[in-house]
């Protein structure tokens, strides 16, 4: 049973309750890391009363919370960070500022003093962030990039040293470590896509947009391709959900394959959705940036298919998945299919046949297993 990861933090003389979203079992796993300790030990020192922040990657709201009384701007990235943002200042009693979350496609509405930016896992990701922050960032101005050091890569200097002249990196205080930049350099506007050819089963080729920061950025991902290679629809199956549907690639398959059916694509990353929208155009394709099915009415779709995610940041975690499938039983019709694939060593099929009447192994190779599973 899943058990919420409250705990109580103190920091600049507050004392917050700061909750993990999504909810998790896993009673090592908090919603800051040291590295959010960090940050916060250094603005100490620094007055803020008038300057402009924005906070980037703060996947559960800690930063933003312990900022409030600056009102710093706050990169959403996720919707499932934005429901944390909303649960933490909430049970926090803080104001919830929505009009000061922004996307990370959209320029700053403000010049902004200082950029706070929790390296992501994603470099990819940060470079974008980079470009956000440095094309509305004062001259004089400067980014305050925290990590914890088992994450460190070299590419995160080259990727700073593309924006700013000045590059200093910290000591380590219990295992974290911060980059200050400051210096911004004239990079002028970036496009910050991705394009990844895939060829069809009919030979035909066909090539994806995807921001920077969406998963899997070099190609189209292997498990994805290996679905591709043994997906087929059903007679019947007219109305579509493409669960964690990334830069949109599955649900353009079923398009090709049954022009005209009724597609609806969730993504948790707002890039995700933004992506898609660049490689899918009918009216019968609908957009939904979430991390969850809430929001469709019980047993309304024929068929699901995903690709589901079973890392969240750094961690590996398959509970997001675990959700996902009871949620994808909620939403199926009686005797509607859940097609997904998977890696074969998290043995999602203990997890689905506890909410799937039928679960069938419907291909594997060495590395991947697709799941054919029937409600």
């Amino acid at each position: 049973m899943e058990r919420c990861r409250s705990m109580k933090h103190r920091a600049n003389d507050q004392k917050l309750t700061i909750t993990r979203y999504p909810a998790t079992s896993n009673r090592s796993l908090q919603a800051w890391s040291a590295a959010d300790e960090l940050v916060l030990n250094v603005l100490a020192n620094q007055e803020l009363s008038r300057r402009t922040v924005v906070v980037y990657d703060d996947r559960f709201g800690f930063l933003t919370a312990y900022l409030h009384t600056i009102e710093p701007l706050t990169v959403v990235t996720y919707k499932s960070q934005q429901k944390a943002l909303e649960l933490n200042l909430g049970q926090n009693a803080l104001p919830r500022v929505s009009e000061r979350w922004l996307s990370p496609l959209v320029a700053l509405p403000e010049t902004i003093d200082l950029g706070i930016v929790r390296v992501p896992k994603s470099l990819d990701l940060f470079k974008l962030y980079l470009a956000q922050l440095t094309a509305s960032l004062a001259p004089d101005g400067q980014a305050i990039c925290a990590f914890m050091t088992r994450y460190f890569s070299a590419q995160m200097i080259a990727i700073a040293e593309e924006f700013f002249e000045h590059v200093e990196q910290s000591l380590a205080w219990k295992k974290a470590r911060l980059l200050t930049l400051t210096r911004k350099k004239p990079v002028g506007q970036l496009e910050l896509l991705n394009a990844l050819p895939l060829t069809f089963q009919d030979g035909s080729v066909e090539v994806f947009k995807q921001y920077y920061g969406v998963f899997s950025a070099g190609n189209i991902d292997y498990a994805t391709q290996f679905l591709l290679e043994h997906l087929a629809l059903a007679p019947g199956e007219r109305r579509v959900l493409d669960l964690a549907s990334g830069n949109g690639v599955i649900a353009r398959a079923i398009q090709r394959q049954r022009p005209g059916v009724e597609l609806h694509l969730v993504d948790d990353s707002r890039l995700a959705v933004e992506s898609s929208k660049l490689n899918l155009t009918a009216e019968n394709v609908h957009f939904h940036w979430d991390d969850g099915l809430e929001q469709f009415e019980r047993e309304s779709f024929d068929l699901v298919v995903s690709n589901p995610p079973f890392h969240f940041g750094h961690e590996t975690n398959i509970e997001v998945s675990q959700k996902l499938f009871r949620q994808v039983g909620d939403v199926l019709k009686a005797g509607g299919r859940f097609v997904c694939v998977a890696n074969k060593h998290l043995n999602y099929m203990t997890h689905l046949t506890r909410t799937f009447r039928t679960v069938k192994t419907v291909a594997e190779n060495e590395k991947y297993v697709i799941y054919t599973c029937v409600r």
